[in-house]
């Protein structure tokens, strides 16, 4: 990603965004609000960095999530079917409204309040299973077997086919240049699993959000055959992926931090209130999704022309100084709300509920059952996701 911003532009690479998001985003949120730059799929786009124009922008009616507003051949993103793209992140009001009223009583925070002891018997579930070792990667053991196990159950997804998801998903979220099938494969592979799924759900309801999206398809006809398929999929996708890492982040922090985390495992209770600051901190969504102007937005002070692609970054925003005090400093007692770690405005994440909670009871587990937890690397030998819309680690050996 190069920038192309009046006066001496500092240039980016992939290599430094994973490596060092913050002070990258950081040094072109101090040079200007907005900047021009190529992308790593070689196309244009703008991107936002400062808190005020990244909030704005992100409830601003006018920046469109629907592909069909990309000026023509404004958009490379990857190809998916009909029938696993009418899907929220590509939608604008009415049909996202209409969707989002369907599948948001599934996530409201008294139907999240009675998976808590569910999602507790599964986390200890899985540490007992590493308990004995005394180390372990826990991204592949916790942070990621966690959160596939709870939207796998609450889309009635059977356990067998859990693994299947896994793989799959990490080829769609974080493509392997050497390995441009890869996605192709994923996609086949989730379209042909969640066509047989709707089939058998159809045939034996369960109790289930995904026969109760059936039955508003088939019985009320408020989804459309695509939508629900497409529904499916972004549950699944969204659910799994942007938890992990937020597990993974959270707990990271706190290990690089052994003054917040002794405050935590003094005082369990804070726990709530922590999660928003360690979303905050290093939340799992550097960029928002990219939106499209339907018409001449003003943005910064910088006129960005319709049609074309619109990043926000969540990162730089969130370390802006002139929203949050000292905001490299890791502060358990810092007043967090306002962030936009789960979006801003009508797309707000339906699952932040469930998100959130997951990641509390993850780490109030992890910490009342290993109290010696640390690294168990140097923190310069971790590993990132080479991905520019995705912060997350590849591997956290810890030991305990």
């Amino acid at each position: 990603m190069s920038t192309t911003t009046p006066g001496n532009p500092p240039l980016v690479d992939l290599a430094e965004l994973v490596a060092d998001p913050y002070a990258t985003y950081g040094r072109l949120r101090e040079a200007g609000p907005v900047h021009r730059f190529t992308g790593t799929d070689g196309l244009p786009a703008w991107l936002v960095t400062r808190y005020d124009d990244v909030r704005q922008a992100l409830a601003d009616p006018r920046l469109s999530l629907d592909k069909r507003n990309a000026k023509p051949g404004g958009y490379r993103g990857l190809a998916l079917p009909p029938a696993l793209d009418a899907n929220l992140l590509n939608m604008d009001p009415p049909d996202h409204t209409r969707i989002r009223r369907l599948v948001s009583r599934a996530f409201t925070p008294r139907r999240t309040a009675l998976l808590r002891e569910p999602i507790r018997k599964t986390a200890h579930s899985l540490l007992d299973a590493i308990a004995a070792d005394g180390r372990a990667d826990l991204i592949a053991s916790y942070a990621a077997p966690l959160p596939i196990a709870v939207i796998c159950d609450l889309l009635g997804v059977a356990e067998d086919d859990r693994l299947d998801f896994r793989s799959w998903t990490d080829a769609l979220v974080v493509p392997d240049p050497a390995r441009p099938d890869r996605a192709k494969e994923a996609v086949r592979g989730l379209l042909a699993y969640f066509t047989r799924l709707l089939t058998d759900k159809r045939a034996a309801p369960a109790d289930d959000l995904l026969s109760a999206l059936i039955a508003v398809r088939d019985e009320e006809d408020r989804l459309s055959e695509d939508e629900l398929m497409s529904l499916a999929f972004l549950i699944l996708i969204a659910g799994y992926e942007n938890t992990v890492h937020l597990i993974g982040n959270a707990t990271l922090a706190l290990l690089r931090h052994p003054g917040r985390l002794a405050e935590l495992r003094a005082d369990p209770g804070r726990l709530g209130p922590a999660v928003e600051e360690l979303a905050r901190y290093d939340g799992p969504v550097p960029l928002a999704i990219r939106r499209f102007p339907t018409e001449d937005v003003v943005i910064g002070g910088v006129t960005v022309p319709a049609g074309e692609t619109v990043l926000l970054s969540l990162a730089a925003a969130h370390r802006d100084p002139r929203r949050f005090s000292e905001p490299d400093r890791l502060d358990l007692d810092r007043d967090a709300t306002g962030h936009l770690a789960l979006g801003h405005g009508i797309h707000y994440c339906v699952g932040a509920p469930l998100a959130r909670t997951e990641t509390e009871i993850a780490l109030a587990v992890l910490l009342e059952r290993f109290p010696r937890l640390a690294l168990d690397v140097p923190p310069d030998a971790l590993r990132w996701r080479p991905s520019m819309r995705t912060r997350g680690l590849l591997s956290l050996p810890v030991r305990y």
